[in-house]
């Protein structure tokens, strides 16, 4: 987002819920009274992040934190789980329509996480990218538009983990990717189909500045920090995308999410 953003593309992020479920992740903000200002301090803490990162525009969906599974949350009738599916594709196809991206971004399967929540921006999004160019959904929701490329965040990347563990084991870096790797299939994940690569190197730092900005969700001593940004810049330097859809020519592997776009 942060170096698109500084090449002068309008980007526009789209938020589901306000986190209502989360826990406080960060000792430090573990203090009488965050609890239950919960909503508020994450859509603070989302509004720093793409503050910091150049995002034009966010747009808050208005449905509730489902929780993770099998949780409480998970029954509340509010719940982004809970949704009717059309109301929330229907939200989508609307900002989609409004905002007319030529590249729409959207979580991948990610099994292995199955946050409820996770799964349904996967699932609707999907169905929202298509639906958006489809003048017979939707037809209140404004004009048609198709995007020109759907992508999924290719979240957790086993190649990614083993260079980076294996970068931090040469330097006596203790990492926590030793028993993700160990467990890899019984944890459940599948390694994403890896189509695009785009270099962040100048952004490395901006990116954990964008994380810690998530005050009760981050720990600033987790392992999202395990690896010196130093290290990441050097040994893996890219963020990792699958395209999952395009209406332009397909040419993979790819190093910009505008490629085949003119």
């Amino acid at each position: 987002m942060a170096r698109y953003a500084k090449e002068g593309v309008r980007v526009a992020l789209v938020c589901a819920t306000r986190g209502e479920e989360g826990d406080i992740l960060n000792p430090r903000m573990d203090k009488p009274g965050i609890k239950e200002r919960m909503p508020e301090l994450r859509e603070a803490e989302l509004a720093t992040a793409c503050d910091l990162l150049g995002v034009t525009q966010i747009y808050h969906l208005g449905y509730r934190d489902s929780g993770m599974p099998e949780s409480p949350g998970n029954k509340h009738p509010r719940a982004f789980c809970n949704a009717d599916a059309e109301e929330a594709v229907g939200k989508l196809v609307e900002i989609i329509r409004k905002e007319k991206p030529q590249v729409v971004l959207a979580y991948d399967e990610s099994r292995g996480y199955e946050h409820p929540d996770h799964v349904k921006v996967h699932e609707w999004g999907t169905r929202a990218f298509f639906d958006a160019g489809d003048p017979d959904r939707f037809p209140d929701a404004g004009p048609p538009w198709a995007p020109s490329k759907l992508y999924y965040f290719a979240t957790f990347s086993k190649q990614r983990m083993q260079k980076l563990a294996a970068a931090a084991d040469a330097e006596g870096i203790e990492h926590p990717y030793a028993g993700w790797l160990e467990n890899w299939d019984e944890m459940g994940f599948e390694d994403p189909e890896i189509t695009t690569q785009i270099d962040v190197t100048d952004f490395v730092e901006l990116r954990s500045k964008a994380l810690l900005a998530h005050a009760t969700q981050i720990d600033p001593d987790s392992f999202w920090f395990a690896i010196p940004d130093e290290l990441q810049r050097r040994i893996y330097p890219w963020e990792d995308y699958t395209l999952a859809a395009a209406h332009v020519d397909r040419d993979v592997p790819e190093d910009d999410l505008f490629k085949g776009i003119s």
